[in-house]
């Protein structure tokens, strides 16, 4: 693979991590600091649905507050996720000896997530990043720091859940596609990061063939296969031909589908007990929450009626993690759910 100013210096992993996990989540740590707007505005083009928010230039712009949360970012998220549904979890990422760092570190260890195959370092601070709040929805101001990344040796787990790196850290790709043949009692979940996307799926082509289920939502899929807006089934036939084996799509309200090659499946949203407070992370939790199931066993049509539950939750609280649940309470949340929430097979 060829990437924009690859790193490939060496690093030093503090542990040498000897333990047989279910399941490692590989991507990038970021504190999130949510500061929730009093004033803005919100345009739409009634033609494309998209959005823009906008405040006033040169001016002072009251906000009500300023809320941080460590140990955030796609991949955290599906640790988290994983580890409160019960699977012994690990977490592969990079960040700095600085105080965000250390924030970052006490969450993934409050969560008993294994931190063995965390590196940090000096030189390159932890990653943080600005999220605009305005009522239920989110902007946020992302910068990827740039780590001296490198992939140590490790236990295979039952899965690994890869998402966003930055756009210097191509020879984790380059390295996990070299492991994964070697390594078939491994299942690999992809849901592409930003740079992931934006490289192009040519580039990253040896990971979607080494993959069991890419995941993304509607807009990102058309994006990865270069195409405008598209029928739902023509995106995940054609995500699926990338190579994996199953493809999983989240379209916002009209809940989400899968294609496994056989067949098409969709599932509503999960009626949300009140209004949304915050929609960040309501795809982390259906895609990870989803590929969670399938590695504690679940048949895919049970799979699919898990990943709502989570996202509805979610939604009801600030951030992505404090409203992932318990194995406990999801499946009271599943035996408890109204008739209209089921499964549809698509012809």
């Amino acid at each position: 693979m060829s990437y924009p100013q690859e790193h490939k210096r060496k690093v030093v992993w503090y542990h040498s991590n000897m333990k047989k996990l279910d399941f490692i989540a590989i991507g990038d740590i970021v504190v999130d600091n949510f500061i929730r707007l009093e004033e803005a505005e919100v345009h739409c083009n009634i033609n494309t649905d998209e959005c823009t928010i906008s405040m006033s230039w040169g001016d002072k712009i009251p906000f009500e507050s300023s809320t941080p949360i460590a140990a955030v970012g796609n991949s955290p998220n599906a640790a988290v996720a994983a580890a409160r549904l019960g699977l012994s979890t690990g977490m592969m990422t990079w960040m700095g000896s600085d105080r965000l760092g250390d924030d970052c570190m006490d969450v993934l260890t409050t969560e008993h997530i294994d931190t063995d195959l965390v590196n940090r370092g000096d030189k390159v601070p932890t990653n943080a990043h600005y999220v605009l709040w305005f009522r239920a929805e989110r902007t946020i101001l992302i910068k990827h720091n740039e780590f001296p990344y490198s992939f140590p040796d490790f236990q295979a787990p039952r899965t690994i859940y890869l998402s966003s790196l930055a756009p210097t850290a191509g020879i984790i790709h380059d390295e996990l596609a070299k492991w994964l043949p070697e390594h078939p009692e491994t299942k690999l979940v992809f849901q592409p990061g930003t740079f992931q996307i934006e490289v192009g799926k040519d580039v990253m082509a040896p990971i979607y063939k080494n993959t069991e289920v890419v995941a993304c939502n509607k807009e990102e899929a058309e994006r990865i296969l270069e195409r405008g807006p598209d029928d739902i089934k023509n995106l995940l036939r054609d995500m699926r031909a990338l190579g994996p084996k199953i493809a999983l799509i989240t379209d916002g309200p009209n809940g989400a589908y899968v294609y496994d090659g056989n067949r098409t499946i969709k599932v509503p949203m999960y009626p949300d007990p009140r209004p949304p407070v915050d929609r960040t992370g309501a795809g982390d939790a259906f895609t990870a929450t989803f590929a969670i199931a399938l590695a504690l066993g679940k048949p895919l049509d049970e799979a699919m009626l898990w990943g709502p539950i989570n996202s509805m939750n979610v939604v009801q609280e600030v951030g992505a993690q404090k409203g992932l649940l318990t194995r406990e309470v999801l499946e009271e949340h599943l035996r408890n759910a109204p008739e209209e929430f089921h499964i549809t097979e698509l012809d």
